[in-house]
């Protein structure tokens, strides 16, 4: 198969890059570890968070608790996501080695420790801190460009740029902990936060119609996408703007512009994937609902910023539990079922995973529009729906994602 056809085939296993010598088991791939941990933290992070922020616990000595909750969201949580596919898909895109074993071992470790040392911050010297989590991303990125060089996979570098861009906000919010850098920790986050929205357009413009076609052809319904190719252009274009004016420009007019046309140009494509076909394929219907979140989220932003009368973290909230949140479950569950070599079947309850992190988001961006006293009350049904989400993806996936694939093939 060549290498275009390979990146193109959405249903392609892991192990058509793998050798017989190669580990299998939780090592045998990089999605295995890291999407069993980002489940595990997200379902303690959370809940974490939502203590302190009602006092029960005390918050972790490292900026302001919000920046804290919104850094281990995103340099936490997502950086795993994004590792953990990126790490998988790249040696199918290019016919490169794939990371497995003891470096896979090494970097989930950096990632592990990264995680410790968030949860101990005040407690151990900033600078070692900045030290481990800041090396985590970079790590990736130069995994990912080993895998892909000589490949000749040029268009999957800008994916790589994005993970560098994202380790750069990363180096500014340890910057500012540092005390090298002033009013930049948030702009850092902010930044990141729209760069993970232009990788969600991406990679959801390559992932999301190649499996709902593929789906209709199983279930042989008679029914094309309409790829709409220009508007998905236009919509990373727009968000990609976004991304970069803000940190410069703050919100604005012009940001709302921005986010209006990345939200409708994405809402024309996906209105081209034909979500409505997709509702009898769970795996399939919740790539559609994490896309929608993402149309939701920056038209939430551009009322905002245009003078509406919504709440900033509305339109946040619902670009990361929103979008990411239940673009990454989606993802996570059926990678860990077709990159195991299993059939595209979701393991039983998991159905409610997806109803879960889908409450948790509604919860979480429907709040701040309420009066004080019912936000407190919705933000923990938020926390608990959330961790319930992911608590229970990494109990019912532990024994796919830690054991060999049945077919016996490495990987």
């Amino acid at each position: 198969m060549s290498q275009r056809a390979r990146a193109a085939s959405p249903e392609i296993g892991v192990g058509a890059d793998s050798t017989a010598n190669e580990p299998s088991g939780l090592w045998g791939r990089a999605f295995r570890s890291f999407f069993l941990g980002l489940a595990v933290w997200a379902a303690l992070a959370v809940p974490l968070w939502t203590a302190s922020w009602l006092g029960a616990v005390p918050a972790p000595g490292w900026l302001a608790p919000h920046w804290w909750h919104g850094h281990e969201m995103v340099f936490g949580f997502v950086a795993a996501a994004i590792a953990g596919f990126l790490l998988t898909a790249s040696p199918v895109w290019s016919g490169g080695p794939a990371l497995a074993g003891t470096p896979l071992v090494l970097l989930f470790g950096l990632w592990t420790a990264g995680r410790i040392s968030m949860l101990a911050a005040g407690a151990v010297p900033t600078w070692l801190l900045a030290a481990v989590d800041g090396a985590f991303l970079p790590a990736v990125a130069l995994a990912t460009v080993r895998t892909l060089w000589g490949s000749g996979q040029h268009r999957n570098y800008a994916v790589v740029a994005i993970v560098a861009v994202l380790a750069v906000a990363n180096a500014f919010m340890h910057a500012e902990a540092l005390g090298y850098v002033t009013g930049w920790g948030g702009r850092a986050l902010r930044f990141a936060v729209d760069a993970i929205v232009v990788l969600l357009l991406v990679i959801g413009g390559r992932i999301t119609p190649a499996f709902t076609q593929n789906a209709f052809r199983r279930a042989g319904l008679e029914v094309s996408l309409r790829p709409r190719r220009s508007a998905g252009a236009l919509a990373i274009a727009a968000a990609a703007a976004l991304a970069f004016v803000t940190p410069l420009a703050g919100r604005s007019p012009a940001t709302g512009f921005l986010a209006a046309l990345a939200g409708l140009a994405a809402a024309v494509r996906l209105a081209g994937w034909r979500s409505w076909h997709t509702r009898s394929d769970p795996l399939v219907w919740s790539l559609h609902a994490g896309a929608t979140w993402v149309v939701v989220g920056l038209l939430l932003v551009a009322a905002g910023d245009l003078g509406a009368a919504i709440p900033a973290t509305a339109g946040l909230h619902a670009l990361t539990a929103g979008a990411m949140g239940t673009t990454i479950l989606a993802v996570i569950t059926r990678v860990g079922l077709g990159h195991t070599g299993r059939a595209l079947v979701l393991p039983r309850g998991m159905v409610s995973c997806y109803a879960l992190v889908h409450v948790a988001a509604v919860a979480r961006v429907v709040a701040p529009f309420l009066p004080a006293e019912t936000q407190g009350p919705l933000l923990v049904v938020s926390g608990i729906a959330w961790a319930a989400a992911f608590g229970l993806f990494a109990i019912r996936y532990w024994p796919i994602l830690t054991t060999p694939r049945p077919d016996g093939r490495p990987g």
